[in-house]
């Protein structure tokens, strides 16, 4: 086995799979933000409904959701399968 090979596959994936979750948190960031209310002071208030339904959700284990909560994260997840998909198909290919 190569490790030096999947060693600096690893590494690639890494940062490749950190500009994918920048991207998401990104994505998430703008949806809060656009759900708060701006104030003077350059804070944001964000409605007390929606911080009582994110706190639910962040005391609620994944099987414990309700699906249209696990479809979402699915959905999340999914924008990361093509690159993994892509370095284990590059692995195949190499061997």
């Amino acid at each position: 086995m190569d490790y030096r090979y999947i060693e600096n596959l690893l590494n690639t994936l890494v940062d490749q799979l950190a500009a994918i979750e920048h991207d998401r948190w990104s994505h998430w960031q703008r949806y809060v933000h656009s759900k708060c209310t701006p104030q003077p002071d350059g804070s944001l208030l964000i409605p007390a409904g929606l911080v009582a339904r994110w706190e639910r959700q962040i005391d609620t284990k994944y099987t414990e959701l309700d699906e249209q909560e696990r479809e979402s994260d699915r959905e999340q997840v999914r924008k990361y399968l093509p690159l993994i998909a892509s370095a284990l198909s590059e692995r195949v290919d190499r061997d």
